[in-house]
């Protein structure tokens, strides 16, 4: 196990990941203090694990086991460490990155009227700057925001009538349009969405490693 006290190198990590620079796959967990915004998080990678959380290193490595190179993962360590901290683990998410572009056209409307929506209010909890769009139609919502380690964060959701007609796909593109050329842009998706996985990889998106994240109370 590593210990890396500069919390501040979660950023690179996940600038690293999103460009195919992936950390060595050695079976080391990389123990970083809690990163900026509001939550503490585990991260996977093949063979590499990266626990942001204020939590003495020494309790980190007498709380894994020893012969499973994904036991940072392991529910039983998630659920400690959610004890630990105080703070319930969410689940397990494929996280995906794309990148923004140079082109800042989209047909998105803004949509402060959202604040109740389900999506909108999860994200709130989750990330800061958080800005609500719809599509022209009114059947697409877009979140975007500031997640962890500050990193921009996308989320969105369309209406069930609206489905299986290249909507989602064209969000997650537009969203690439939402944040400065060249700058990482990660979404979450629940690894048995596959249609969401399937919305996010045809918009560019690659799948770069999974996460679980600790909401702060």
């Amino acid at each position: 196990m590593s210990i890396i006290k500069n919390a501040e190198v979660l950023t690179k990590i996940l600038s690293d990941a999103a460009a195919g620079r992936f950390p060595a796959p050695d079976g080391s967990v990389d123990v970083i203090g809690s990163p900026a915004g509001p939550v503490d998080a585990v991260l996977g990678f093949t063979a590499h694990h990266v626990v942001a959380a204020d939590v003495d290193p020494d309790e980190i490595c007498d709380h894994l086991r020893d012969d499973d190179v994904g036991a940072a993962m392991d529910p039983s360590f998630l659920a400690w460490l959610g004890e630990r901290i105080g703070a319930y683990p969410g689940m397990i998410d494929l996280v995906m990155a794309a990148y923004g572009t140079a082109d800042t056209t989209t047909d998105l409307i803004p949509a402060d009227d959202l604040a109740g929506h389900p999506r909108v209010q999860r994200s709130q909890q989750y990330r800061v700057e958080v800005e609500v769009y719809r599509d022209a139609s009114g059947a697409g919502t877009l979140t975007i925001g500031r997640g962890l380690s500050g990193r921009y964060e996308v989320s969105v959701e369309v209406d069930s009538a609206a489905r299986s007609r290249g909507l989602g796909r064209r969000l997650a593109v537009a969203a690439t349009h939402l944040i400065p050329e060249g700058v990482p842009l990660f979404a979450q998706v629940t690894p048995g969405n596959i249609a969401s996985i399937r919305t996010f990889l045809a918009a560019g998106f690659d799948p770069i490693g999974s996460e679980v994240l600790f909401l702060r109370i």
